[in-house]
Order: structure tokens, then sequence, then C-alpha cells
């Protein structure tokens, strides 16, 4: 009874230590939804208008998306909306009525519609009241040229034949986010707010556009050290700058000069790409056929290209050749910027900095 009576004395001794030890322990602290927010506001630019419901859009796309909610990602959405946007959800395109009407002369002609068909059909009353005419003239931003779009393509017999069910508006919204993206991202990944319409109508408002955008910003894992490639690939397409700097090590291997753009492969054909012939040419050496090389570039569009023996052959013989050391991971691609809605000499590098110059300013006030 002696020794039941210690070890139970002993048993007692050991919880409350344990207990207390517990009490005593730090717990990780708990974010703070406001505080959060209010960080978000006070790191936008001073002539932001309604700024706690852009922080709150911001705020509930990095959550929804699991992202940290700290400087980096802050600034980096910041840095987009203000250089595509200007904090504006659906902002205005300059001259946009000439470009659409451009483009539907220039389908017309492709389909060898004569002119005089096309004004008829732009004559016609569009569901609103107003002809289609009526309100290509009147349109002023991305959305009503979409919406503009979306009734004459299903309610004109001659809209369907030029474009079939594809929109030509291709990018919206407060971070021009692609529309073609977003509605991958809804299927692959629940959208976190109810959709009256469709996910193209979403990319047009606020917090659509933001989430949308955030998400093709952030909602992957290339192997960058600096957040300018990300700006690149928000741009170029994901994993533009990882493919940039891999062409480049085919070039240093093989002596060729491959265009740096990040595209390895010929969308939708199976011709092979230069990227593709070069390293072709090099199979021996790489110890790999044709279909092993084909297969792996099918994968420059994930993360899984990375992981592929085409991939750490190639960055290996890079490597190894003078001056021996390590050949970058991440190049900005060499893209020129081409767009009805483009009247510059633009370029993806010009692009990236001037968002990573943003990125940085706003890391500054973040201190």
């Amino acid at each position: 009874r002696m020794l039941r009576g210690l070890r139970r004395q002993a048993l007692l001794v050991a919880a409350t230590a344990w207990l207390a030890g517990c009490a005593s322990a730090p717990f990780p602290p708990t974010s703070d939804p406001d505080a959060e927010r209010a960080r978000i506001r006070d790191l936008m630019p001073a002539k932001v208008a309604n700024r706690e419901g852009w922080a709150l859009d911001i705020h509930a796309a990095l959550e929804s998306l699991g992202l940290p909610v700290d400087a980096d990602h802050i600034c980096g959405t910041l840095a987009v909306v203000e250089q595509e946007s200007n904090f504006q959800v659906d902002p205005a395109v300059p001259g946009l009525p000439t470009i659409a009407r451009r483009e539907i002369d220039a389908r017309a002609a492709s389909h060898h519609v004569p002119g005089f068909m096309v004004s008829a059909a732009l004559a016609l009353h569009s569901p609103d009241g107003r002809s289609y005419g009526e309100r290509l003239a009147q349109a002023r931003t991305e959305q009503d040229l979409s919406r503009l779009y979306e009734d004459f393509i299903h309610g004109v017999p001659l809209g369907e034949r030029l474009f079939g069910d594809l929109n030509p508006v291709r990018t919206g919204g407060p971070m021009q986010v692609s529309i073609a993206f977003a509605e991958r991202q809804a299927q692959e990944r629940r959208y976190p707010y109810p959709v009256a319409g469709n996910v193209r109508a979403e990319v047009f408002t606020r917090r659509g556009g933001l989430y949308f955008g955030i998400a093709h910003l952030f909602d992957y894992a290339p192997p960058y050290d600096a957040m300018l490639f990300r700006f690149a690939d928000y741009n170029a397409g994901r994993y533009a700058s990882r493919n940039a700097a891999f062409q480049n090590a085919v070039n240093i291997v093989t002596g060729q000069h491959l265009a740096l753009d990040g595209d390895l492969l010929i969308e939708g054909s199976q011709e092979p790409s230069a990227t593709e012939r070069a390293l072709r040419s090099i199979g021996p050496r790489l110890d790999l056929g044709a279909a092993q090389i084909r297969s792996a570039l099918e994968h420059g569009d994930d993360a899984q290209f990375e992981r592929t023996a085409l991939y750490a052959h190639v960055l290996a013989l890079a490597d190894a050749m003078p001056p021996g050391r390590p050949v970058p991971r991440a190049l900005v691609p060499r893209i020129a910027l081409k767009s009805p809605k483009i009247s510059r000499d633009l370029t993806t590098d010009w692009f990236a900095r001037r968002v990573d110059d943003r990125y940085r300013r706003c890391l500054a006030r973040a201190g």
C-alpha cells in the first residue's frame, strides 16, 4: 500500500509539473484580421479612393488562397494593381471603340465577309435596346466591350461566324488578369464568392479581379530568389522566367541562339519548336530520346519540369561549361508586348521592372 501511495504521489507531481509547463509555454500569436487589413490600407498609395474596400478584398483573397498577409504579398499585389489599373476596378481604355471596330473588320476580312454585312449586323438592336453599333461607339471599358461581344456572339449569326464561342476580350479587372486563367483557376480551386453570372463577369469586379490576379501572381511555387521574376511571369505566363533561363542553358550547351522567350513548345502544335530541335541535336549527350525530350517539355507550364531528367542534365552540362559556375535559374523573358491596346514599344522586361520598382517602394513604406 505504501508503494502504491508513493507511485500515486509521484504521478501526481509529474502531472502537476506537466500542466504547469503547458500553462507557461508560449502559444504562437494568432493573426488579427483587422490589423492586417489596416496594414494593407496603410501601404496603399495615398491617392487610392475607398481604401477600406480594396483592403477588404485583398485580405479576403490572400486568406482564401492560404497565402501569408505579409509585406511581400501585400506589396506585390499593390504593385501589380497600380501598374495595371491605377486602382480602377474596370479601367477605361483610350480609343476602345476604334480598337474594337478594327478587330471586327479584321475578323470579317479573314472570313471574306463584306463590309456592308458587318454594318447591317451592327445596326441590329441588342438586348439592352441600343444597337450594337451604338454600344460599340459608347464602349469605354473592357467590361463594356466584353458584354457587347457576348451579346453579339450569341444573338447575331454573323457574330458567331466571326468569333465562334471566343470572346476576344482576354483580360480584365483591376489586375488585368487573363480570363482564360481565371476560368481554369475556378475549375481547379473553389472560388470563394457566389457567382451570379460566370467567371468572366467576376473578373471585372474588384473582388474577383483581385482574387484571380493574386492567384496568378502567387498561387504557385517557382524556383525564384527575387520577386522580379514573378512579375515577369505575370506578364509572360507562369514559369516563363524559369524557362527563359533553361533556354539560355540550352544555348550555352549547344552553341545556338534560341530566343529567350520562355516558350518551350509551339502552342497547339506537334511541330517541334526551336528549343526542342536544339535539344534533339544533343540527345545522345543527354542520354534522352526525342519522345523523352518532348514529354519533359510538355511540363514547361508547371513545376514538374524542374524534376525531369532533361532539366537536370541540361543545367548540369551548362554549369560545367567555362567559366565553371552555375548558370542562372531565372531570367526575365525577352518578349515584345503586342496588343491592340499598346501603342508603344514595350517589353516584358519593361513591365517587370516597373512593377518591381513599385513593389520596392511599398516595401520601403512597410519598413
